[in-house]
């Protein structure tokens, strides 16, 4: 099954009841133990939504081919970029770089159409591309907000909480990066504390850092610590993201980043920042060969660093309210250019990334899950590989909520069973049942469904499904005050995974080592 949990790696806790006999007992001390597993990545049984027939596919792409030879991108501050382009071909002016026609697409050739990224614990290691569905949490807020405390800046102890929820979260399948901006840390180090805490409080595959190239470097020496120098040269344990300032700018920093995590073979997503009315046209048609022509020239570039360096095709889509500029999402344009884009992601033969759950709202209120419905589910259909902020995003990307983060997560599962599509077995379709029961009979108590009904629904483990008389005796507890106390528990349940100690010795030297090398910088 797309979903099977192939790693219960740890469960405690004791039994309670009446005695090894109390059928009862049994089951409330299975519901009280800890458990911590990963369900296994998606892998879709049901289609993509296709919304370009061939012929806007072929406008689109030739549109995208022209915007590169005639319009051109600009690669700012960054002199070897400019060589590596006029030594393969493209025009340079200045700053700007016209590719020619075909260029672009014939280099990304060699990028591949999937790849693995290992975790330290193999069974959690990811497949990206093809039909299959990674779900990564929330990136890069400086906020984070909790029922108890509101609104307040990130810090490192955040972040760890939420590699921790992270980990904890059965249907996450990736630790991610930058979950919060801890900002009681100097920027210039911060990174390196980041990255221990993915090594330490998860075994599940995560993010290098992007902000500076030097510390794309650290990253890549820090998991050679962690996993061995000559197990990185030969294999991807890092997924990074690299934004395009759209329209069509490639900045040294981002590309400085992409520069290293290409050479040592470390996977990047290239991902234009498409704002509908601001980056980019507003129209659904406009954005789309900007996307394709600033992921070609992206993916391109990463080629001609490594052939055959692994990239991810992204698009990270909103729009703006036009009366207050704020961005808007969840909306039914974002959706027709997600699409559309993965079409385009497909027929390049790349991994693509786009969705999660994204809103506008301040709380993680009927706003906040109406629009992180429609964006969730949109980014299943779309084809989507690889799906960062999958859970905790709220306020525009602004701030990481502990609430939503275990909502979110919890809503992930919904999506692992949607993606099995139909079972037509024999078992699915339960003629059996249907014999066995007959006219006017019910179904609670016949073979089939004693033999199913453990699995045979995803089920919330967070939502409230009680009578009325006894969630109102209970205190009546709305969804975040469910998910308030969700996170206390998973926090307080939260197990460590085995680490070598000589390992983290060696990190946490490295650690010691750039930190001491320089002095702090806040700004």
């Amino acid at each position: 099954m797309a979903e099977s949990a192939i790693d219960a790696e740890q469960t405690t806790g004791a039994r309670r009841g009446r005695g090894a006999g109390s059928g009862g007992a049994a089951r409330r001390a299975a519901r009280s133990a800890v458990s911590i597993e990963t369900a296994r990545y998606i892998e879709r049984n049901i289609p993509n939504l296709e919304v370009l027939n061939e012929e806007a596919l072929a406008i689109i792409e030739t549109t995208a081919e022209t915007v590169l030879a005639e319009i051109g991108v600009n690669f700012v501050d960054n002199p070897a970029a400019l060589e590596l382009w006029r030594n393969a071909g493209a025009e340079i002016e200045g700053e700007r770089v016209r590719i020619p026609r075909g260029l672009a697409r014939k280099l990304c050739a060699t990028a591949p159409s999937r790849f693995t990224q290992h975790a330290r614990n193999p069974a959690r290691n990811v497949e990206i591309g093809g039909k299959s569905l990674v779900l990564a949490p929330v990136y890069g807020p400086p906020f984070v907000r909790d029922a108890t405390g509101g609104r307040r800046y990130a810090t490192m102890q955040d972040f760890r909480n939420f590699v921790k929820l992270g980990y904890m979260s059965k249907w996450l399948h990736h630790s991610g990066g930058t979950v919060c901006e801890p900002t009681d840390v100097a920027v210039n180090k911060r990174h390196l504390d980041m990255l221990q805490a993915h090594m330490l409080y998860s075994d599940k595959p995560f993010m290098g850092s992007v902000t500076e190239p030097v510390r794309a470097a650290d990253s890549v020496e820090m998991a050679k610590l962690l996993f061995g120098a000559e197990f990185v040269d030969q294999n991807t344990v890092m997924t990074s993201l690299i934004n395009i300032n759209s329209p069509l700018t490639f900045d040294s920093v981002m590309m400085g980043a992409l520069e290293v995590y290409a050479r040592a073979n470390q996977a990047s997503i290239i991902s234009p920042f498409i704002v509908g009315g601001a980056m980019a046209p507003t129209t659904v048609a406009g954005p789309l060969p900007q996307v394709l022509a600033e992921v070609l020239a992206g993916v391109a570039y990463s080629q001609l660093v490594r052939a055959g360096a692994p990239v991810i095709f992204g698009a990270f889509v909103t729009s703006i309210d036009m009366n207050s500029g704020a961005p808007t999402f969840g909306t039914p344009e974002a959706a027709l250019i997600t699409y559309g884009a993965g079409q385009l992601a497909r027929r390049l033969g790349l991994p693509y990334r786009s969705g999660g759950a994204f809103c506008g709202s301040k709380l993680p209120d009927a706003q906040a899950a109406y629009e992180s419905a429609n964006s969730l589910n949109m980014a299943l259909l779309a084809g989507v590989n690889f799906m960062l902020h999958a859970c905790g995003w709220l306020e525009g990307g602004l701030v990481s909520s502990y609430e939503k983060f275990v909502m979110d997560a919890d809503q992930l599962g919904a999506l692992h069973h949607l993606a099995r599509g139909v079972d037509m077995s024999e078992n699915g379709q339960a003629m059996d049942a249907l014999r066995e029961v007959g006219p006017g009979g019910h179904f609670l108590g016949c073979n089939h469904t004693q033999a199913n009904f453990k699995d045979a629904f995803w089920r919330s483990d967070l939502f409230d499904y009680k009578p009325f008389e006894t969630w109102d005796e209970d205190g009546a507890r709305d969804t975040q005050a469910l998910a308030s106390m969700r996170v206390t528990k998973m926090l307080g349940d939260y197990q460590q995974p085995q680490l070598d100690p000589a390992i983290s010795e060696a990190i946490q030297a490295y650690i010691d080592q750039r930190k001491a090398s320089e002095p702090d910088a806040f700004g």
